[in-house]
């Protein structure tokens, strides 16, 4: 990179200090010459010459330019001394002169030494008007002095001038304000400022910004190339350009798209040959941090020797084959022992070699012995690569060569055969004979069979890894779950033994009704939902609607009325379902006679989200599993059969299939806003679509999967090969055989809580659950009630052994203790 401004001005000024003679001012003014022409500057340069812009290619900052013009006063006794003064801060003023913020310095610089060696009034009134003819800051203070100063007052033409610079300024004080208040490096608000120039299209005000964004992010390769590529395609000036680009890439060396981009403005602008090769051989050096990068900084210097061969004369044309064979050497030995890899796995540079021997110099042999290297290095196995040579001979070359090339690619294709196929027998069908038809239908047919077994072992593999896996899941998540279960039930005895204390008529009312009823399972394929129908006295807490309430009790007072054969389980609706009852009823009444509906509601009486639908008959079961999936208040709604998971454990139900199908298509990456009746007609055009099923989350929320049923197993084929990577709505979707994980099913599915089913149901008190309710009497008096066990199919609960305590109240033993007694009591705790 370049040195910056502080480091020049520190090293001028040590030279400053150590040749104060005067012999030695000129090795200091060769100091300052490089210091203008190699500083990326704050500024650049164009301008202000008798009132009309000019560019300038020399590139520095307003500080050096100020140091500069300065050191040069010290100099004006000599000869010539004066007019060399001049020109430098003419220099200066034409570089830096337009810097909002720091050029208005550089001016009055110039007008103080005007003045001090009482130049004519004239020269001092043009430095005035040039002045005011350009935006900067605070220049309403600079208006005023050449008011005071100026004897005749200030004319129409200056006084128009300063209005529209004046007016400039204050365009841009909304992108300078932020400029002087924000921290290095500031790359945001030059950005909006380089936005901003850009609109305005006035190319000084473009690259003077440009050049202060750069002193600031010189190691931003991204603002290099927005400045050189504005540069190659407005301004198009060579000294400015190149320049500009040599500088870019002493600034970012490792960023090969300005190597790339110095040398096409190289042969844009006519620069020599060996400028061109010098500036590529440094590229080659610079070290970029990719392989790729080398690949393409070759191919851009190919390019250019490519262009410069008019294929007439062997010289060039050698040179050409010299560079492409050392590019490959390159590539082989300091590419791939550098980065591991060489950057080119698909071989472009002899691709492109090669189309330039079948080409220019219609030497086809040449260009089949690069692409039998080409398939060498393990491309033997792409179809499209076969079918770039294919398409190569079928340009350039013979009938013969093309079957050959066929006939292989057929042979080696590992990805897409089928493809392959198909082009070989269209070829055959358009230049063979029957004898090579024959062949080449044995050919693929051979070729396809070995295909679909290798895929369906490769399958079986997958699915056997993947079933071992899931079982080893399932084997810790059994682990788990028992370990919780036992954790679980220690706790229930704690609290058991708390909530014991409970008043006995509470108790006794409380256990009455909260009876549990067989469990259920629902058991469609979605995520298994176990729950209890309980009575409605247990479903309900004392806040819940009394009419709603007494309408569940009246119902569980007829259990027997309950037939799980003539009902279905419903599930996933939503908690805030309105009327819930209701709106089952009218949902299944086409189905067949209802004879219940039963809901089910949390103590509090909200809707769980689920519940029971029993009909007359079991006829209307199956009508009502077809509604399965149904969309209810925007998510779909699950109907299974209601069945007893502890009569029927090993019941289980599907719906969808788990093993490989392969009449079916699997489609993932499709867009949230895609319709079943859009996908329907993006796979129509591929075969006679059976179903298409769209996968959602159980909120009715989709996916982007969906599943895609076809006639037969051919047709399947031809949409994922058609299909695969293709774009809907900005997506690009990834299209395979349907074979989805095999569903790995609990073997007992009522298994994930077994401790607590035989755990009692909590019983409260008056005051319900309430956390902060404590029982007032010692444990040791705290009597034990009578727990209700686990009901099935309405057998009576067996009463628990009471313990003493509990047998002497229910004695009658109402003797009261002493003090005493309490305190052996307390003693032998």
């Amino acid at each position: 990179a370049f040195p910056s401004a502080k480091i020049w001005l520190d090293w001028l000024k040590d030279e400053i200090h150590l040749t104060e003679e005067e012999p030695n001012r000129e090795k200091v003014y060769e100091l300052f010459e490089r210091a203008v022409k190699d500083y990326i500057c704050d500024m650049p340069l164009l301008f202000l010459l008798s009132s009309s812009f000019t560019l300038s290619f020399l590139l520095t900052g307003p500080d050096i330019w100020l140091e500069y013009a300065q050191y040069s006063i010290g100099g004006m006794g000599s000869p010539g001394g004066i007019d060399k003064v001049r020109a430098i801060f003419e220099r200066a003023v034409m570089n830096v002169g337009l810097h909002m913020t720091k050029g208005q310095t550089l001016w009055e610089a110039y007008r103080e030494f005007e003045n001090a060696i009482l130049s004519t009034l004239e020269r001092i009134h043009t430095l005035f008007r040039r002045q005011l003819a350009v935006p900067l800051m605070d220049m309403e203070a600079t208006f005023a002095e050449y008011e005071e100063w100026s004897e005749n007052g200030v004319s129409e033409t200056v006084m128009h001038q300063y209005k529209n610079a004046l007016q400039q300024m204050e365009k841009r004080k909304a992108f300078e304000e932020p400029l002087l208040v924000a921290e290095p490096p500031k790359l945001a608000e030059y950005q909006a400022y380089i936005d901003y120039e850009l609109k305005e299209g006035d190319p000084a005000r473009i690259q003077i910004i440009f050049e202060r964004a750069l002193a600031e992010n010189c190691l931003v390769p991204d603002m290099w190339a927005k400045y050189t590529t504005y540069l190659d395609r407005q301004l198009k000036i060579k000294d400015l350009v190149l320049s500009t680009h040599d500088r870019a890439v002493r600034n970012c060396p490792w960023t090969m798209g300005l190597w790339k981009s110095y040398l096409l403005a190289l042969e844009r602008h006519g620069s020599d040959h060996q400028t061109v090769s010098d500036i590529f051989e440094k590229a080659l050096n610079a070290g970029f941090i990719q392989a790729t990068d080398y690949v393409e900084i070759w191919q851009a210097y190919l390019d250019y020797l490519r262009r410069r061969v008019d294929f007439k004369s062997s010289k060039e044309l050698e040179e050409l084959r010299g560079a492409f064979s050392r590019s490959l050497d390159y590539m082989k030995q300091d590419v791939e022992e550098r980065f591991g890899e060489s950057g080119d796995p698909s071989c472009i540079i002899m691709q492109i070699w090669a189309r330039i021997e079948a080409l220019h110099c219609k030497n086809m042999q040449k260009a089949r012995e690069l692409w039998d290297s080409i398939m060498t290095k393990g491309n033997a196995k792409y179809a499209n690569m076969w079918l770039e040579y294919y398409n190569l001979e079928r340009s350039y070359g013979d009938a013969l060569h093309c079957r050959k090339a066929l006939h292989r690619a057929v042979q080696c294709t590992s990805d897409y055969p089928e493809h392959v196929c198909e082009v070989l027998l269209t070829f055959e069908r358009v230049e063979g004979s029957l004898e090579d038809w024959d062949a080449a239908v044995q050919k693929t047919e051979t070729r396809l069979n070995r295909v679909n077994e290798q895929r369906a072992k490769v399958a079986e593999k997958e699915a056997s890894q993947v079933r071992q896996e899931e079982e080893r899941a399932e084997q810790r998540r059994r682990a788990k779950a028992d370990k919780k279960a036992q954790k679980k039930t220690q706790k229930g005895i704690l609290t058991g033994e708390k909530r014991r204390a409970e008043q006995d008529d509470y108790h006794d009312e409380w256990n009455e009704d909260s009876e549990q009823a067989p469990k259920r399972h629902r058991g469609n394929g979605d995520p298994t939902i176990e729950e209890y129908m309980e009575t409605e006295t247990g479903l309900f807490g004392k806040s819940a609607p009394p009419a709603t309430a007494a309408a569940h009790r009246q119902k569980d007072d007829k259990p027997e009325l309950r037939n799980d054969n003539s009902s279905v389980f419903i599930s996933n609706l939503s908690y805030t379902l309105e009327e819930p009852e209701a709106k089952l009823r009218t949902l299944f009444e086409t189905c067949g006679p209802i004879k219940q509906i039963r809901p089910v509601f949390s103590n509090k009486g909200s809707f769980k989200g689920y519940g029971y639908v029993q009909f007359e008959s079991t006829v209307s079961v199956s009508e009502a599993l077809k509604l399965d999936r149904r969309e209810v208040a925007g998510r779909p709604m699950f109907v299974s059969p209601c069945v007893d998971k502890n009569k029927n454990p090993d019941f289980k139900v599907f719906k969808y299939n788990t093993s490989m199908e392969k009449h079916k298509i699997f489609i993932s990456g499709l867009p949230f806003s895609c319709t079943k009746e859009q996908l329907e007609e993006i796979c129509k055009n591929h075969g006679t679509i059976r179903e298409v099923r769209l996968v959602t989350y159980r909120s009715g929320k989709p996916k982007g999967l969906a599943y895609v049923e076809f006639a037969d197993e051919t047709q399947a084929s031809q949409a994922v090969l058609k299909m695969d990577g293709m774009d809907v709505e900005g997506n690009k979707i990834s299209v395979a055989i349907s074979n989805p994980p095999r569903r790995n099913m609990m073997e007992n599915p009522g298994s994930s809580r077994p401790m607590m089913d035989m755990m009692p149901r909590q019983v409260h008190g008056a005051r319900g659950r309430g956390r902060t309710q404590l029982a007032l009497l010692p444990r040791s008096l705290n009597r034990q009630s009578g727990t209700a066990n686990k009901v099935e199919n309405g057998t009576a609960a067996q009463p628990t052994p009471a313990t003493a305590g509990s047998a002497a109240n229910a004695a009658g033993d109402t003797k009261p203790l002493s003090n005493s007694d309490f305190a052996r009591m307390l003693l032998n705790k």
